[in-house]
């Protein structure tokens, strides 16, 4: 009877004595192995470059809730997954604009959901900001404290996040930071912005407007802090921003409650409820953030997430992630045939072996078990050549392309992951294709016939 530890070493033994074609067969998994790891190590670093920089962005948890047809175009279909309701079609079967208000009650009542961590409304105003010779329109947005150290700011180019939501501070974007002190930028911090809008007064009836003329007013905000986001980047509030200012959610309420966006706010009964266009609504935990759609449209309000833009994107990926696995698997197929291949020609070659440790004692499962062992050998010393060739070529690759990127002004990331999950993945793939390729070799030694074999020259 044949120990483990004899069969091993026989199959050591017996890759040593052919070295040349033990070292090509390996490098043929070793290929194989780099090609499947490389291919889906690509797709995960493609999907890591899309989702991720959404991850960084603090914006999964995040839901954007809107009165009924209220989200244009393409968001608005992506929050209408509710039925005939969700399409703002009111009970009488007319097409027209819900009656369920997005006012502070509506708030209150969002906040009481089950999962909700807080509720804001999204307040874009449009104001005009000077300091010194600096003048320029822009349209602000507020920022609520909990957006603290979240996404975009987390790490600020100077200064500090909101000392807190009472207080008249501001942040600016790197860009127009730049645009009001191009030379020295961080000088900006601790100076007063001033912020000017139209405002409305009450007046005599006889006066224009119906009793409400519109006056210039401004007000000054201490710059607390700089961030590097990139206009046209998502905002706080989960919707697309070009804003360069960010306010306190104190200061912009202030400021929204007085200022002259249209006719109709102009004319506004100021004893009415305050309605908003929209409200971002953060989960406690991301995985709860469907539920929570799920209860909004129940309510008769449309909900977006970036969870649903980014669905069909995943499932893009995944597609993408089979294609490309199959593609490297194609080159596994072929070093699998090596395999099979040097194991045949090993039997050939060691067939008189084969019968005299049969005819001293040898079971087929020991003469199996030797060639499964060679088998294992190269599988286990091409997965892990094949895992760093796959790590080499990566690295070189992206340290090419993350050059052209840069030239070509853009962000640099990483094209390839190669995640520990995905090591470990292709290391037991790799032994278990060895495995698969070595057993008809080794079935067909451990059938041989002893006297037959001995025979053999």
């Amino acid at each position: 009877m044949m120990t483990l530890e004899d069969s091993i070493g026989l199959s050591l033994r017996n890759l040593r004595q052919s070295k040349l074609r033990t070292t090509l067969t390996t490098l043929g998994v070793a290929i194989g192995i780099a090609s499947l790891s490389g291919m889906i190590s690509l797709g995960i670093g493609l999907q890591d470059q899309v989702v991720g920089r959404f991850m960084q962005s603090g914006l999964f948890g995040n839901i954007t809730v809107t009165e009924q047809s209220d989200l244009p175009g393409a968001l608005a279909q992506l929050g209408q997954r509710g039925g005939p309701r969700a399409r703002g079609v009111r009970a009488g079967g007319a097409p027209g604009r819900s009656e369920v208000r997005l006012d502070d009650d509506a708030i209150r009542r969002i906040s009481q959901l089950q999962h909700v961590r807080e509720v804001t409304p999204n307040l874009r105003l449009p104001v005009e900001v000077s300091l010194g010779e600096f003048s320029s329109p822009v349209v602000a947005t507020a920022t609520p404290m909990s957006s603290k150290g979240e996404g975009t700011f987390q790490t600020f180019s100077y200064g500090e996040f909101f000392r807190s939501e009472s207080d008249n501070d501001c942040m600016l974007t790197l860009d127009m930071a730049t645009r009001i002190a191009e030379k020295d930028t961080g000088s900006l911090i601790g100076k007063k912005l001033t912020l000017s809008y139209a405002a409305s007064q009450k007046t005599p009836s006889d006066s224009i407007a119906g009793g409400f003329q519109v006056h210039r007013t401004g007000l000054q905000c201490r710059i607390a802090g700089i961030v590097e986001r990139n206009p046209g980047a998502v905002g706080p509030g989960g919707a697309l921003s070009v804003s360069g200012v960010m306010l306190t959610m104190g200061l912009a309420r202030a400021i929204d409650l007085d200022i002259v966006t249209s006719p109709q706010s102009l004319l506004r009964d100021p004893e009415a409820a305050k309605t908003y266009a929209a409200v971002t609504v953060k989960v406690k935990q991301s995985q709860y953030t469907q539920d929570v759609e799920d209860d909004l449209r129940r309510m008769g309000f449309q909900a977006f997430s970036i969870d649903d833009a980014l669905r069909g994107a995943k499932n893009a990926f995944i597609v993408l992630d089979i294609f490309l696995s199959l593609i490297g698997s194609i080159a596994l197929t072929v070093s699998s045939l090596g395999i099979v291949n040097t194991m045949v020609m090993s039997i050939l070659e060691r067939t008189r072996e084969i019968g005299i440790m049969k005819a001293i004692g040898a079971s087929d499962n020991d003469i199996r078990w030797i060639f499964l062992g060679e088998a294992s050998a190269i599988g286990v010393m091409g997965g892990f050549v094949g895992i760093a060739l796959s790590w080499v070529v990566g690295h070189v690759i992206n340290f090419g392309a993350n050059i052209y990127i840069q030239n070509q002004g853009g962000t640099p990331g990483d094209l390839f992951s190669l995640p520990l999950w995905l090591i470990a993945g292709a290391l037991v793939f790799s032994i278990l294709v060895s495995l698969g390729a070595g057993s008809y070799p080794a079935s067909r030694a451990a059938k041989l016939d002893p006297i037959q074999s001995l025979r053999h020259d």
